[in-house]
């Protein structure tokens, strides 16, 4: 499979991204009113990282050829 450029998912992206940075910025209040308060600020911020990789990988739709590969690796084909 081919790469190629495509503007939809390079906004889709930055919006995935945004959020993902939203999450890891405001981890304090977003653990402390949605999950267990003090003992989840790691985990929160790192949700909001895993967020934020994702959205650079949609925006340089690098997603396709990493579901492809993984598609064809499990289903042998």
């Amino acid at each position: 499979m081919d790469w190629n450029f495509s503007i939809g998912w390079f906004f889709t992206g930055v919006m995935i991204l945004i959020a993902g940075t939203c999450v890891t910025v405001f981890y304090q209040k977003i653990s402390d009113n949605f999950a267990g308060g003090i003992s989840s600020y790691e985990k929160v911020k790192f949700v909001g990282i895993i967020i934020a990789i994702v959205g650079l990988l949609v925006m340089a739709n690098l997603h396709t050829l990493i579901l492809t590969a993984f598609v064809n690796l499990v289903f042998r084909r």
